[in-house]
């Protein structure tokens, strides 16, 4: 009978067959992708032991037994199987009903025929058939039922860690409720003390007791020393006094065992989905505390007081216990308890701790609180950095509130944004505290008061309210007030004339401007028309901390740095934030900013991380990280300071002093351009308008900038350093300081500031040396600083020096005898310094045949020698004019107009020196009640300065007097508190007012123009002058002649560039008029053919405040009856040369085929300048004979450049190179070097018409490429900046295609990198196209086969290295040896380098390794480099404290440049160090043993499931915040056990603190690991 169809086969249909009797089966069988199917259909599709699945046609290697080696399926045989069981029992109960059947028709009789079973066959079949769906169905239940399994897992673990993550943060926001209520508390603990009045009264008696028994002993010890004293006093009293009994019955002890009555009241009620919290501070009767520590206390009173025999320790104990209580209120603990020591709080751990525990059914609330840090994430220290950190400070364990709290991760809402370094924050936890604000600022604003009256003002800077956000009122900053009538910004204005106001919204962040309208046909007045935008404040909410906090997301710069934050950037940010509330994590301070990031939480379910918003910036392309640059070509220069000539003597004021060796001075120039640099600089930089264009984002090492230094100056700077962070080092060139500036105080340099040289030049002392080596002293630095330093002298170069080095100049200081004082003499006889020509160290020594005297200078009359007999000059404090009246040098000091304004004689210089050196002794003078007056002299302080001044003005109500200024000229505003009175004998003048002559005011008005003055204060202020004064008398302003230096060098009159101007007109004068008083003028110079006055030549020598006679005017010569008129001399003006000059030789054109060139410059035509190998060698012969024919500046004259075309090219590093002029443009010229093909723009007094080597023909050439053409008909500018890149100054292969026929136009040709074309890599990149019509360029030839050259090497090899061995290791410790240990390295939280006090014991030689490698280092230039670098082997390698360490190499980790993986042996710490930092170890190091130990330590290991995102990466398992939080562990005393390990395995140990407990306990308690 044929099987039933219980299961069949996929393929071919058939059914699966079990082997019954001799019949073979046909069994089901399982192919390596997993489906099944029956023998005989695999057999048929074997082919080469080798069977391909129908369904996915995977391959399955056919074992050796073929297909009946493949894996049978048992659940289908068994299947098979049990219905062939089935059908064995239906049988036999068929063929059994048969028998019966026909037993029971033999007995009956019955005839009938036998009925066949066919209705029981047909219930067989259909039992098999739906037996074989059910295992169908069987098998695809299982299978959903293994996806429903596995879904539901995944479906679990996501959710929760979700709600873990909701359910922390609704926890930390608990927790921070929590924290606030508890400070809040704290606070309020402050007064607990007078709680306690009945203690205080206690404290009272005893404090008397203890008093009146100290005197009582003194009495006792009185009489007992001296017995008949005993009758002044009464000696049973004394004796009853000093017998006294003390016991706690004398006082009553109670009061120290009852509360305050106050308790904290905590109750919790968890219901399913919430948890109700309750905390009170409730305040009831007093209880009574635990007796223990008042017996305790009377335990320690008994054994003290026999030993001690007083009542001190009594009083001692008590002051502790009170103390001791009232030091830590929070922490309380029951009586029966002892105190245990608790686990200190890792630094990255936020969690709190509440414990109750019932005294006298009292709750004890137990609040412990570690605020979370989010400090940046840094490596843990390694190696020698981590074992010299032994003064680290420990983290305190005893007391729980302790914890570090900066860096706190707060939640906030950005309210505006002006960039994304310039945002406006408020800190959510602060809400309710901003809408009682609120709610207090409006309800104030309802009132009366709160309005302003016509008699009110409103000031810039002070706090008003305005309306902000939907109409509410809030706080503001007055930034600038608008007054009708006025143009510009007043400082304070009446609110009736109020017409607008800038404000900015302290608890926003905004800026608003306001404008007052005023409605004329309205009856509003203009006060209420400012009461309807503006009211005013009162006190109680001006001391409101603003809410808007300043921040910038740290160390984010825009991704374009030449345009700045874009729209888009700020809009960006705005977007993503929102105004929900975010997380903030704070990094530091800049200036009035914080350095933030921000975290928005996630969105959906998609992802649980935090979007870090700098992180989103950057990636989305608006902004990018800060990175220090590394210019890639060379940076802007500074043209180098004039160096003053040798033995020539020059005015120079000393800025700066490092040591008499180092220090900067600047020459005194008459030229105005370098006088006025200050000025124009804080002019110029302290706009805000342009600002955001001169802000420098990454500086560039070597770059000029201008820099904000620490007195909130501007100065001009160079970059020479970053140290980190956003800081750069920066040295001022004008005066040599070197300071550290954040990257905000840096500005790009305006190219108007570059055409002055570098003011500060680098100076030394001539001819003296150290007195003890090579270092100066202290004392030497300090005392030539208190000498020299903001002084001026006359210096005399004495030999050159390379630009690098400093000049050697003498410093000559000139006295009141106008002899001149060397200061280094000065420092030879104080013996601070010493002679390199054995100078005598003692002034008087001089040999009295030398014709010059050499006097100390003023500052120093104290020290002179007692033999020295120079005459000293009298003080005198009154003006006195030099001898000549023509052309006398002076400082113009103030300015009024050109009719009025101040100069002081240079030659007074000394004498203002010795009248600050009087002045500052009125310092110590304190103030005096003196009626000031008008016209009264007095010493004034004015910038922290004492100077001379005078009274102009009676006394205002607020103290106030106006001031002039005796020696300056101006007048300053001052309170009396800073007026002394001054001596009669220092009243006086050093000042003069002078006039100008000639001019008269432009306009036709009679007073000078606002403008006129303006620009003669700008550009002559503080600057050195020559003044002729036409004619001497009592009245003032006097009438001068004022000449300055322009920018040529050239004496100007001030009057005729005013003139020039148009600022002032010329006076017209009579030309006989005119005569006359030249005549007269002459006669009192004295000049030939005039009498000169007896008092002009007696009044020059006369005080400038007294009066003098009136002058005799001498009788005029008789003259003609018709006198001779003389003519104006024309004025000259120089002529300008006319220059003609030739191009230069054309170049030397290479054959045609394969060169070499380097390649110089690039022109934005896309034209290549390079030169040939031939070429690059006489460059260098060319150089030096340019040089050396040029060694000084020709004399500089007006040229007609119109028919100059070569020249000669002072360039930025001031050298001369050849040049072709190419345009002319103002006072630049655009020029190209000939010999490099390079194009600049430069200052016309740089380029010379002259040719230099014109028989040397140009060393570079043009060259363009071949069969190629760039898009749009030219290059662009990324194509040409992808040209620098890759061929500035690299040496091509060219193959030269075709020459032109003029020597001077481009070549063509073909320029291979690498083998690669060009051009190939310019049609790649979309720059250009290749011409197709074009014909193919002959083929590059093959390059040159090389010489096989024999050379012998024998006898030129150095010595070889000599291969050291491994380190020794150090002797291991027993099983179960304790061990004080330090960790000089941590791998991960487990696995350390120990070091401990054995390993250091080992002397070798009676020398100890510290000692062995501080000899070294000491000689380090003796060290050989390493040449060999074997795996494993030793070495000496640099540090980043510059020091060696021993440590062996592990593998090299970069080829080019070579790089290796270092170990410290020592320290266990890996680095990576180039080849430069290795040095051969000597042998002698190999015989100490390895200082550390690598350990595992037990007990506990890394979290099998782990939220934190930041991980090791060479150890994902562990996460950085639990190795930082280890490193904070294993500082301090560290004892470790040793439990198993030998020579062969690694060391197991234990580690406990100093407390005596696990070091991990913290990790473990804060979920970063878990036990082993």
């Amino acid at each position: 009978m044929e099987q039933p169809n219980a299961v069949i086969c996929d393929f071919c249909g058939n059914a699966y067959t079990i082997a019954e009797n001799e019949a073979e089966g046909n069994l089901p069988r399982t192919l390596v992708c997993g489906h099944i199917f029956c023998t005989s259909c695999l057999q048929s599709i074997e082919c080469d032991d080798v069977v391909r699945c129908p369904d996915c046609e995977v391959e399955s290697i056919l074992p050796e037994e073929g297909v009946f080696g493949l894996q049978e399926d048992n659940r289908i045989i068994g299947l098979i199987y049990t219905a062939s069981m089935n059908r064995m029992r239906r049988s036999d109960k068929s063929n059994s009903r048969r028998r019966i059947k026909a037993v029971s028709f033999d007995m009956d009789g019955n005839t009938k025929d036998v009925e066949q079973p066919a209705d029981l066959e047909k219930i067989e079949r259909a039992m098999d058939e739906a037996l074989a769906t059910a295992a169908e169905h069987l098998a695809k239940l299982e299978h959903l039922h293994q996806i429903l399994t596995t879904g539901l897992a995944e479906q679990v673990k996501k959710e929760r860690a979700r709600l873990e993550m909701e359910i922390c943060r609704g926890a930390i926001k608990a927790m921070y409720a929590i924290q606030k209520w508890r400070d809040v508390q704290l606070n309020q603990l402050s007064g607990l003390d007078a709680h306690f009045s009945s203690t205080h009264n206690e404290v009272c008696r005893v404090k008397e007791r203890i008093s009146m028994l100290k005197s009582t002993v003194q009495t006792a010890k009185k009489v007992r020393c001296v017995p008949f004293l005993e009758q002044y006093g009464n000696l049973d009293q004394i004796l009853k006094t000093l017998q006294a009994p003390v016991d706690n019955r004398s006082f009553s002890m109670k009061c120290i065992t009852m509360g305050c009555g106050r308790s904290v009241i905590f109750k919790s009620q968890f219901l399913n989905q919430s948890v109700d919290l309750f905390l009170k501070m409730d305040a009831g009767k007093p209880k009574n505390l635990s007796e223990v520590p008042l017996q305790q206390h009377c335990s320690n009173l008994a054994r003290q007081l026999p030993r001690h025999g007083h009542v001190e320790p009594l009083a001692s104990n008590y002051n502790h216990l009170t103390h001791g209580k009232a030091k830590s209120p929070l922490r309380t603990m029951s009586p029966g308890r002892k105190s245990c020591p608790s686990l200190s709080p890792t630094r990255h751990s936020n969690y709190y701790r509440c414990k109750t525990s019932s005294d006298n059914a009292t709750p004890d609330v137990v609040l412990e609180e570690i605020i979370e840090s989010t400090e940046q994430y840094v490596s843990p220290p390694t190696g020698p950095e981590l074992a010299k950190d032994n003064r680290r400070s420990r983290r305190s364990r005893s007391c729980p509130l302790s914890g570090n709290k900066r860096n706190v991760t707060q939640w906030v809402v950005v309210t505006h944004v002006v960039n994304p370094t310039h945002f406006y924050v408020r800190y959510v936890a602060e809400k309710r505290e901003s809408d009682i604000l609120s709610r207090e600022i409006n309800n104030f604003c309802q009132l009366d008061t709160s309005c302003f009256s016509s008699v009110d003002k409103v000031q810039a800077g002070s706090v008003i309210l305005a309306k902000g956000y939907e109409g509410l009122w809030c706080r503001t900053s007055v930034l600038e007030v608008f007054q009708n009538g006025q143009d510009n910004s007043v400082e304070v204005c009446p609110v009736n004339q109020l017409i607008g106001v800038c404000i900015f919204f302290i608890d926003y962040g905004f800026t608003k401007s306001i404008d007052i309208k005023r409605n004329v046909s309205s009856t509003e007045s203009s006060v209420d028309s400012v009461n309807n935008h503006l009211r005013k404040t009162n006190p109680e909410l001006v001391r409101f901390a603003p809410q808007a906090i300043r921040c910038s997301l740290k160390d984010l710069v825009p991704y374009d740095l030449t345009k700045g934050w874009s729209k888009e950037a700020q809009m960006e940010f705005c977007q993503v934030v929102g105004s929900a509330a975010v997380e903030m994590t704070s990094f530091g301070q800049d200036r009035d900013a914080l350095l933030v990031d921000l975290n928005k939480a996630p969105v959906g379910q998609s992802s649980n991380m935090p979007i870090s918003i700098r992180e989103y910036l950057v990636f989305i392309e608006v902004a990018r990280f800060y990175y220090p640059v590394k210019p890639s070509r060379r940076p802007l220069k500074y043209y180098p300071a004039v160096s003053p000539k040798i033995h020539v003597e020059y005015s120079a004021l000393v800025t700066h002093i490092n040591s008499p060796d180092d220090f900067y001075i600047q020459l005194q120039t008459d030229n105005m351009e370098s006088l006025l640099l200050k000025a124009k600089l804080q002019e110029c930089y302290n706009d805000k308008s342009g600002e955001e264009d001169l802000m420098v984002y990454c500086p560039v090492i070597g770059q000029p900038y201008v820099a904000r230094f620490e007195d909130n100056m501007w100065y001009r700077a160079q970059v020479i350093g970053h140290p980190g962070g956003r800081n750069v080092e920066v040295r001022c060139i004008d005066y040599g300081h070197k300071t550290k500036v954040f990257v905000s105080d840096l500005r790009k340099m305006k190219d108007e500031f570059f055409s002055l040289p570098t003011l500060a030049i680098q100076c030394c002392l001539s001819d003296v040396l150290p007195l003890a080596g090579e270092k100066w002293s202290n004392a030497c630095i300090k005392r030539f600083s208190c000498l020299a330093h903001n002084k001026f002298f006359t210096i005399i170069a004495t030999e050159k020096s390379p630009k690098t080095k400093p000049l050697p100049v003498k410093l000559l200081e000139s006295s009141p005898t106008d002899s001149l004082t060397d200061i280094a003499e000065v420092l030879i006889t104080e013996q601070l310094v010493c002679s390199k020509n054995g100078l005598k160290t003692n002034l008087a020594d001089v040999p009295a045949s030398d014709s010059e005297l050499w006097d100390l200078p003023l500052e120093l009359s104290g020290l002179e020698p007692s033999d020295l007999s120079a005459p000293v000059l009298e003080f005198k404090p009154r003006l006195s004019l030099p001898g000549s009246l023509k052309e006398a040098k002076v400082r113009v000091s103030h300015i009024t107009s050109p009719s009025s304004f101040y100069v002081q004689f240079i030659q007074n210089d000394s004498q203002l020196k010795r009248l600050s050196e009087l002045l500052k002794e009125c310092q110590l003078l304190e103030p005096q009640d003196v009626e000031w007056k008008p016209d009264m002299f007095c010493a004034a302080q004015v910038n922290q300065v004492w100077e001379r001044g005078l009274i102009c003005d009676e006394v205002s109500s607020g103290n106030v007097v106006e001031v002039m200024r005796c020696d300056h000229g101006n007048k300053v505003k001052l309170h009396v508190s800073n007026l002394r009175p001054l001596c009669a004998s220092l009243g006086g003048s050093f000042a003069l007012e002078c006039s100008l002559v000639d001019i008269r005011p432009a306009g036709g008005q009679p007073t000078w123009t606002a403008t006129a003055c303006d620009f003669m204060r700008y550009y002559l202020t503080g600057a050195s002058a020559q003044i002729t004064i036409q004619e001497l008398t009592d009245e003032r302003p006097v009438a001068v002649t004022l000449m300055c230096t322009n920018k040529m060098g050239e004496l100007v009159s001030v009057a005729d560039h005013l003139a020039h101007e148009g600022l002032a007109l010329r006076e017209r004068k009579p030309v006989l008029g005119r005569y006359f008083q030249d005549l007269m003028f002459q006669s009192r110079l004295g000049v030939p053919g005039g009498k000169p006055n007896a008092s002009d030549a007696q009044s020059s020598h006369t005080n400038i405040q007294a009066k003098t006679p009136k002058e005799e005017t001498s009788p005029l010569p008789a003259y003609s009856a018709i006198p001779f008129i003389p003519r104006p001399t024309p004025r000259t003006t120089r002529p300008t040369e006319k220059v003609k000059t030739d191009l230069y030789k054309a170049p030397e054109l290479p054959q045609l085929g394969h060169n070499h060139m380097t390649v110089s410059a690039i022109k934005e035509d896309g034209h290549i300048y390079a030169r040939t190998d031939t070429a690059g060698y006489h460059l260098e012969q060319l150089r030096e004979k340019i040089q050396q024919s040029m060694k000084t500046l020709p004399n500089q004259k007006p040229y007609t450049w119109k028919t100059v075309q070569g020249c000669a090219v002072i360039g930025p590093d001031m050298l001369w190179y050849r040049g072709q002029l190419l345009e002319v443009l103002g006072g630049h010229v655009k020029v190209q070097y000939v010999d490099y093909g390079l194009v600049e723009n430069i200052p016309v007094v740089h380029v010379y018409p002259r040719l230099l080597c014109e028989d040397i023909p140009q060393l570079c050439m043009a060259c363009q490429l071949y069969c190629i053409n760039p898009f749009g008909g030219s290059w662009h500018q990324d194509a040409v900046e992808l040209l620098n890149e890759m061929l500035l100054y690299r040496r091509v292969d060219v193959n030269v295609v075709k020459l032109p026929t003029d020597p001077r136009r481009p070549l063509t040709v073909e320029i291979f990198l690498d083998g690669m074309n060009l051009s190939t890599i310019l049609c790649h990149h979309k720059h250009a196209l290749m011409d197709r019509t074009a014909q193919p360029a002959p083929p590059l030839p093959p390059p040159s086969i090389l010489d096989i050259w024999d050379i012998d090497t024998r006898g030129l090899l150095g010595p070889r290295e000599v291969m050291l061995g491994p380190v020794t290791e150090p002797s291991m410790p027993e099983v179960g040896q304790s061990l004080n240990v330090r960790v000089r390295h941590l791998q991960t939280p487990n696995e350390l380098f120990l070091w401990w006090e054995d390993t250091a014991q080992i002397p070798v030689d009676g020398e100890f390794l510290d000692q062995h490698m501080t000899r070294i280092n000491a000689n380090v230039e003796n060290l050989l480099p390493l040449t060999n670098f074997p795996q494993g082997g030793p070495c000496l390698a640099e540090y980043i404290d510059g020091n060696f360490y021993r440590a062996k190499m592990l593998k090299i980790i970069c080829a080019d440049p070579v790089r290796i993986l270092i170990q410290h042996v020592d320290f266990g710490s890996d680095d990576t160090v180039p080849t430069s930092k290795l040095r051969q170890m000597p042998a002698e190091l190999l015989r100490f043993p390895a200082q550390v130990l690598k350990v595992r330590v037990t007990g506990f290991k890394a979290p099998s499931a782990s939220t934190e995102d930041a991980v090791l990466p060479y150890s994902p398992e562990w996460s950085l915040k639990a190795t930082l939080a280890m490193v904070e562990l294993l500082h301090g005393d560290i004892t470790a056990i040793v439990q198993s390990g030998d020579a062969s395995s690694e060391l197991s140990v234990l580690l406990y603190n100093q407390d005596g407990q696990s070091v991990f306990l913290p990790l473990l308690a804060s979920g970063l690991a878990q036990l082993e």
